[in-house]
């Protein structure tokens, strides 16, 4: 059986964007606020809202997509958010 995974994009402190990947979207937002274990990036620049999350099948899946979010120009990326909007299970998350 093929692990989910989840590719998300946050957006930072001065309105940058942050996209990842993860198996658990809930601990990786708490990294990221804590500060500790989250990303370079998101230490310099916190989080302040997790904007889009896409469950994909699969590291390698996981990590195509977010190649490829991460060559886009803002507005598409922006664009790849609004057509993946945060889902109930999830939406708690951006709170954190």
């Amino acid at each position: 059986m093929t692990k989910s995974y989840y590719v998300y994009m946050l957006e930072c402190r001065g309105g940058l964007l942050y996209i990842g990947i993860t198996t658990d979207i809930r601990r990786r937002m708490t990294e990221h606020h804590e500060g500790r274990i989250g990303a370079r990036f998101t230490r310099a620049n916190p989080p302040a809202r997790l904007l889009a999350v896409r469950q994909v099948a699969g590291r390698p899946a996981a990590l195509k997509l977010e190649a490829a979010l991460k060559k886009l120009r803002r507005p598409q990326k922006l664009h790849w958010a609004d057509e993946h909007p945060l889902r109930e299970t999830v939406s708690t998350a951006a709170t954190l």
